[in-house]
């Protein structure tokens, strides 16, 4: 299943790779997906790395389980596949983007031009059972999703990272603030999103105002 993993990321990640943790790990989901419907597809699993290269990293958006609904997740963080009824996260992320950028909401969930341009869409766990949230969780994705943050924040300069709610900001607790730009915000769930905490964070345009600022590419949301 390593194999999957993009060649640039699968080099950086080479000692981690080969943890008993992560051996046990992919042994563990090598059982899933022979004995019951895991998403996303196993070709879609590290999708957000073979997206988005290493080198390419400029915005780090951070997410917590994949979609559990049939057909929904791709891989990417808060992404759903083509012709997929948006969920609700999705949706005030797009509503959001709209107020701040003036962007019409698309009609495609899938946030892969996000990716392609340098958008890291990184959930802390890469896969879960069918209709179980959280089903996968503690079974070493969290320390794997949380050496690669390490390695881009000691290994990277002014990456912009959007931590969306209190499991995002916990994860991110240890990203160094002095070499990179991190915005904080509630979820863009609708419990969070109703409370105010989403609605008006402006994240899309001080995201790319600080990537100008920096030389850098903005995103084209």
């Amino acid at each position: 299943m390593i194999e999957l993993l993009n060649e640039d990321w699968r080099e950086l990640l080479k000692e981690e790779l080969e943890k008993e943790y992560f051996v046990d790990l992919m042994n563990f989901l090598e059982s899933e997906y022979t004995n019951a419907t895991i998403y996303p597809p196993k070709n879609q699993i590290f999708s957000a790395f073979n997206y988005t290269s290493f080198d390419n990293v400029m915005v780090v958006i951070l997410g917590q389980d994949p979609y559990h609904g049939f057909g929904q997740a791709n891989g990417l963080a808060f992404s759903v596949s083509d012709d997929i009824i948006f969920p609700p996260s999705l949706r005030n992320i797009f509503k959001e983007l709209k107020h701040d950028l003036g962007t019409e909401i698309p009609k495609s969930g899938n946030l892969e031009k996000w990716a392609k341009q340098g958008v890291l869409l990184l959930n802390d766990v890469l896969t879960v059972r069918e209709s179980k949230a959280g089903s996968h969780q503690k079974k070493g994705w969290e320390k794997f999703t949380s050496t690669v943050i390490e390695l881009i924040s000691t290994k990277k300069e002014n990456v912009v990272f959007l931590l969306w709610g209190n499991y995002a900001q916990k994860k991110g607790k240890n990203i160094n603030n002095n070499i990179h730009l991190i915005l904080k915000s509630g979820h863009p769930s609708p419990m969070s999103a109703n409370q105010g905490k989403w609605f008006g964070n402006q994240h899309f345009s001080k995201t790319n105002n600080y990537l100008i600022e920096n030389k850098l590419k903005e995103i084209k949301w």
